[in-house]
């Protein structure tokens, strides 16, 4: 496909649950300023579900409207539905790419939505470029997405050196592959948090000596490990005393019904807990601010906690195989071992470490780093793609 120099790029960005939205926020605000670009919206996934909070409306307030919306009518948690959905999406999300013509098209992260986007984008024979590639999440169908993620894209933005050359060793173009950073860092370090304050009046809760947040989501690959992993959670979490425990819930997974039923029997037992189907970016980051540590199998334990310098207790297979900052304690399922790691967050020995800890994730202004990338980078034959082999020895 030849291409004209253009004189203008319309940047057609594809959203589809309120975590992946919450990165792409400060990205989007500058595509939209910037002259040389045409942002294009397409609103999809859990967004468009009330079961999931409808965070469309987050979208709306936040002063972005929906180019397209996708609806993938999300029901049941099964993989019957979950594959209905994705039929749905890939049809429309086909439909509604040949209609705005997007120039390139922009994605982040490595969710079934996103990947029917890229399969979408494929056939209508559009450029991609791919956020957040060449990471690792053993214990999620989230792994194979993202590396076929990869393999239709055509422009990389990774998250560190060594996401970088797992992209490269993937056979894609070294010249096609940045190191930009991950997101979230660089929107943490531009965000007013909201006073301590006005976020419990806000919010509806009383922060109190001690402060938990709990993002947990299915094991997509093991079936029976998650309810089992967050009753060990909860077993743990019931222990503790003078302590507030904010959960958030799951992501529209396999599964997630389970977890969601568990985590709102367990905030109806304890009034210390508080169950949010969204909490929106900055009302989400100032949380993390204020609690001492998160307790699950988020992402956001791993690419963003230890930036505020807090304890990440990791539980299970969803996070294995991701670059961890000295912050992040990966703990067996045990309620016993989850007890004890906890303590260990509160000693002065995790503070003296956590004080000293980096975050791997950190480099400088990502979102910036992008869109200057956006701007020089040539699209005419972009589309023509040849695997890059590896020189390397043979072992026996």
């Amino acid at each position: 496909m030849m291409m004209k120099t253009l004189k203008y790029k319309k940047i057609c960005v594809v959203t589809g649950s309120r975590s992946e939205y919450g990165l792409l926020k400060k990205l989007l605000k500058k595509i939209k300023k910037d002259k040389y670009f045409k942002l294009q919206l397409i609103v999809t996934g859990s967004h468009l579900s009330n079961q999931f909070g409808f965070t469309y409306n987050e979208i709306l307030d936040d002063g972005f409207k929906a180019s397209r919306k996708v609806d993938l009518k999300l029901g049941k948690d099964t993989s019957v539905n979950i594959s209905n959905s994705m039929s749905i999406g890939l049809k429309n999300f086909t439909k509604n790419l040949q209609n705005l013509k997007p120039h390139l098209v922009l994605l982040l992260g490595d969710r079934y939505e996103i990947f029917i986007a890229a399969v979408a984008a494929c056939i209508c024979r559009i450029p991609i470029a791919h956020i957040h590639g060449g990471e690792s999440t053993e214990g999620a169908i989230d792994e194979s997405l993202r590396h076929s993620i990869t393999k239709m894209a055509h422009i990389h933005f990774s998250a560190t050196e060594k996401y970088k050359r797992r992209i490269i060793q993937m056979g894609e173009n070294p010249k096609k592959v940045f190191n930009v950073g991950g997101l979230g860092v660089s929107s943490i370090k531009s965000l007013n948090f909201i006073n301590k304050k006005k976020l419990e009046k806000e919010l509806d809760i009383k922060f109190q000596d001690k402060n938990i947040l709990v993002g947990y989501h299915p094991e997509t690959i093991n079936k029976f490990s998650s309810k089992k992993n967050l009753s060990e959670i909860l077993k743990a979490l019931k222990k503790l005393k003078n302590t507030t425990i904010i959960f958030t819930m799951p992501n529209a997974d396999m599964d997630s019904k389970i977890i969601y039923n568990l985590m709102k029997k367990f905030v109806h037992k304890n009034n210390n807990s508080y169950l949010f189907k969204s909490l929106g970016q900055k009302k989400y980051y100032s949380c993390c601010k204020y609690v001492d540590l998160i307790i699950g199998n988020s992402s956001s334990g791993i690419l963003e906690m230890p930036s505020f310098k807090k304890g990440t207790i990791n539980i299970g297979d969803r996070q294995r195989g991701r670059l961890k900052a000295k912050t992040v304690i990966d703990v067996q399922p045990n309620s016993k071992k989850i007890l004890k790691a906890i303590s260990y967050i509160y000693s002065k020995k995790f503070k003296k470490i956590s004080t000293k800890s980096k975050n791997p994730y950190d480099n400088g202004n990502t979102s910036g780093k992008i869109i200057k990338i956006l701007k020089k980078i040539k699209l005419e034959n972009i589309l023509i793609k040849k695997f890059v082999n590896l020189k390397f020895k043979a072992s026996l």
